[in-house]
């Protein structure tokens, strides 16, 4: 399948540069997959599309304070953007400047343009596309508290006043260079009211890291490889997803990489299945994944997706077409354009029953 097949044109003007307030007063166009009804509706409608007894499951992944500046030697400015630890001192990252190679030390930087500080870094690797191995001398995390920024896509140009905004209200685990934005549109009320209803939240982690930034360069989108990123799915989480398959309820995937933890899962207790001879649809996960999703892919767990607009030719979009059918998909696009939904991090939302 070619790479080409997922691309569209999209008017700039769509592309939303803030979020709504509050957040779940954004649209939310619902597709029936076995009708191929199209609905426009509010995301705060969600309780009245969902069933009780149907389980929600959340990626509680935090967004870190990702974005860095630091100087060379020369003098020579660098900003960097951190993708996946090796440990609490290595870190791989993204690096725009000039001449950064294997050996070049850098002087992290209070601001983009501030002093220098004690802290600082060491090429350890190159590889394509910017990407560096870093060696700290102190641990990354709490130095990007310090001197670090929040990190928002290339194509959102309008500063965030409040950082909170790119998180979602469930956040809790540090580690990811990018939000994972269909969360973004629930609110504790929404939560609540989903809750008194019967329907179910479940969390777990997927830490977003190089593939956000990266499209797909391939020609054939069988040839493209995913980086890994760490995910986690807990025993308890685990059980409550088999309980809700047993009693015929739905496992609701929120956003993209709750489906990849999910199917990440579920994949390695079928594989467990075939020695051990065990009956559950998925266990406890804690480990990388580089698992691709797009069209001939065969949904083991998610039976409801809930995602927003995304890039073209990006491995999101692939995804959501291996969910929602490819001819579906495409014809929801046209419509969301036509309709003038907005797009991307903090663009409207997508139900696909």
């Amino acid at each position: 399948m070619k790479t080409s097949e997922f691309d569209y044109d999209l008017p700039s003007e769509l592309i939303a540069q803030t979020p709504l307030e509050p957040r779940s007063v954004s649209r939310l166009m619902v597709l029936n997959r076995a009708s191929g009804d199209i609905l426009h509706r509010r995301f705060y409608d969600l309780p009245d599309l969902l069933r009780p007894g149907d389980l929600l499951v959340h990626n509680e992944s935090r967004v870190i304070p990702a974005r860095l500046f630091a100087q060379k030697a020369t003098g020579g400015r660098v900003e960097m953007l951190l993708l996946r630890p090796r440990d609490d001192l290595t870190w791989e990252t993204l690096v725009h400047g000039k001449r950064v190679r294997v050996g070049t030390r850098l002087t992290l930087l209070d601001a983009p343009d501030g002093a220098p500080t004690d802290a600082q870094a060491e090429v350890l690797e190159v590889g394509e596309r910017g990407l560096r191995v870093l060696l700290f001398n102190k641990p990354v995390l709490p130095l990007a508290k310090q001197v670090g920024t929040t990190p928002l896509p290339p194509y959102i140009h309008t500063s965030l006043t409040d950082p909170e905004r790119y998180q979602t209200v469930y956040a809790r685990t540090p580690g990811s260079a990018a939000a994972p934005t269909a969360g973004l549109h629930f609110t504790p009320d929404l939560l609540l009211e989903l809750r008194e209803k019967g329907i179910q939240s479940a969390f777990v982690t997927l830490h977003i890291g190089l593939d956000t930034f990266r499209p797909v360069q391939e020609e054939r989108i069988e040839d493209h490889r995913i980086h890994t990123e760490y995910c986690r799915l807990t025993p308890e989480v685990a059980e409550q997803i088999n309980r809700v398959k047993l009693a015929g309820g739905s496992v609701v995937a929120v956003g993209t990489t709750s489906v990849r933890v999910v199917e990440t899962a579920a994949r390695a207790a079928a594989r467990a299945q075939v020695e051990a001879y065990s009956r559950q649809s998925i266990a406890a996960f804690d480990g990388p994944t580089d698992l691709f999703i797009y069209p001939g892919y065969r949904y083991r767990i998610v039976d409801v997706l809930i995602t927003n607009f995304h890039l073209p030719r990006s491995t999101l979009l692939m995804l959501v077409a291996a969910f929602a059918g490819k001819e579906l998909m495409e014809r929801a696009y046209s419509e969301a354009i036509r309709q003038r939904y907005r797009f991307y991090s903090f663009g409207d939302a997508m139900l696909i029953l």
